[in-house]
């Protein structure tokens, strides 16, 4: 299928987990999704990964959101690796790791590049939001691991931007100013929605300090 795009519904799948079968959207529920795949169980680079996202499930929790992990290996190796992965980065996983032996779901959201194995899945991530919309994609090579921090980030800039007419500048981090999306003209309604006030830096760029959420 073609690769999928920002503001594409995550497509649906079932499939077995290291707890047991999931139907994705019913797992879901109402919350956001971190869906992120791996090249391979007991890898080392995978390993630390899977035992950050472990480590800042408190994290994910306040956000509203659940992670969730696949690799082409069998539930029965997944099972096996959680242990592995609890003793060496001391944290306990507490999310499904999917099962994608048949490579279903991994030919569904492009996880194979053929380019860079013909057999792993590359590191990619999606973002998905309540209503199983996809809203930010980043993949990463075999050899690099992910940024947590970063996708933290953009999650707190997606709900953020979501809830106010307001768009993260470089750099952004929770806390910092934000910029007023340009379609914002009318005085009283910047008055009403930033009664922080705004700096004007020119016609169309307007910063102001960041809204509650």
């Amino acid at each position: 299928m073609a690769t999928l795009r920002l503001g594409d519904t995550a497509p649906n799948f079932t499939q077995d987990s290291s707890e047991g079968p999931i139907d994705f959207h019913q797992w879901a529920g109402d919350s956001w999704v971190v869906f992120f795949s791996h090249p391979a169980d007991f890898t080392p680079v995978c390993t630390t990964e899977l035992g950050k996202t472990a480590a800042l499930s408190g994290e994910f929790a306040k956000r509203g959101v659940k992670p969730i992990a696949l690799s082409v290996d069998p539930a029965t190796k997944h099972k096996e690796w959680i242990g592995d992965i609890n003793e060496t980065q001391n944290t306990t996983v507490n999310f499904p790791i999917i099962a994608d032996a048949d490579r279903k779901v991994a030919d569904l959201y492009d996880l194979i590049h053929p380019n860079a194995s013909t057999t792993a899945t590359v590191r990619s991530v999606y973002i998905i939001d309540p209503k199983k919309i996809i809203r930010t994609t980043i993949t990463y090579p075999a050899s690099t691991g992910r940024n947590f921090d970063e996708i933290l980030r953009v999650i707190d800039s997606l709900q953020l931007t979501d809830s106010h007419k307001v768009a993260t500048p470089v750099n952004w981090k929770d806390g910092d100013d934000v910029v007023i999306v340009p379609s914002i003209q009318d005085p009283a309604e910047l008055a009403e929605r930033f009664p922080k006030g705004f700096k004007a830096v020119k016609p169309y760029l307007r910063i102001t300090p960041q809204p509650n959420k």
